[in-house]
């Protein structure tokens, strides 16, 4: 397997990732995951869904498999295929089989991305089966207990030809993510930044007023992760108008016309 398609970790409860959350979705996974339940997480790009697994697998003490999901990802990609080593053929486990085996937790992020043949192995492995058949080698894995699989994906940026069926969706018990509120943000971006949480907050009034364009002029408002990039930047002795601009407008457009209107948000947003 690549190593780009998955990365693997697996960190001590004295470096979890930070996460804040915004109601009870900590509680929600740890049910999920005690119970054996696979997990749909939907919501914007960037509203913190990837950090909430990463969050959550320290936590709990677990590996966690990740792999972005994109157009050329088909169901070998994710259970493995036959390999040449040394002029001999050998096995080599995807991610999700490495997951299984180990009892780990996969994550496939932006799940609808992948190619249709992936829900279909999804499916034995996300009910009462917990199995995963590798045709392949004629193996059927069971799961243990430890294993979970979690999938993301953004509802409001998929067309209708790329989206989950029912028959997958209703497979999964499912979390709506979305951006937290002003004060929250701006100290999560904070925190993240160094920058003082009350300058934070502007820039967290300029993201809400981009993500009011979104499906307007925009195909995705600003995420937190490019609030946390603007306030780093500033912390660091940018100024705030040249900040604002390379880390919250020139990523979302390219049309000089849409960054010019942009950049009229901004200032406004800023006051």
């Amino acid at each position: 397997m690549p190593t780009s398609l998955a990365s693997v970790s697996a960190l001590p409860e004295t470096n979890i990732p930070f996460y804040a959350p915004v109601g009870a979705e900590c509680a929600i996974f740890e049910h999920a995951y005690r119970n054996q339940l696979p997990l749909l997480l939907k919501g914007p790009t960037g509203c913190g869904k990837t950090r909430f697994v990463a969050h959550m697998a320290a936590k709990l003490g677990r590996p966690l498999y990740t792999v972005s999901c994109h157009d050329d990802l088909t169901a070998a990609d994710l259970t493995g295929r036959y390999l040449l080593k040394g002029g001999d053929t050998v096995w080599v486990d995807g991610p999700l089989t490495r997951a299984v085996r180990e009892g780990a937790i996969c994550y496939l992020d932006e799940v609808v991305e992948a190619r249709k043949d992936v829900t279909v192995v999804l499916h034995p492995v996300t009910d009462d089966r917990r199995t995963l058949p590798l045709e392949r080698t004629g193996e059927t894995l069971q799961a243990p207990p430890e294993f979970m699989l979690v999938a993301s994906y953004n509802p409001g940026y998929q067309n209708v030809l790329k989206t989950l069926k029912p028959s997958t969706r209703q497979r999964f018990i499912s979390l709506q993510f979305d951006f937290p509120k002003l004060e929250a943000e701006a100290a999560i971006v904070s925190r993240e930044s160094g920058l003082a949480q009350d300058r934070c907050i502007a820039l967290v009034k300029v993201a809400d007023a981009l993500r009011n364009l979104k499906g307007q002029d925009l195909e995705e408002g600003a995420s937190t992760r490019l609030i946390v990039y603007c306030a780093t930047l500033i912390k660091a002795g940018l100024d705030m108008d040249t900040s604002v601009r390379v880390a919250l407008l020139e990523p979302l457009s390219d049309d000089p016309e849409i960054l010019n209107g942009l950049v009229r948000v901004a200032q406004i947003a800023i006051g």
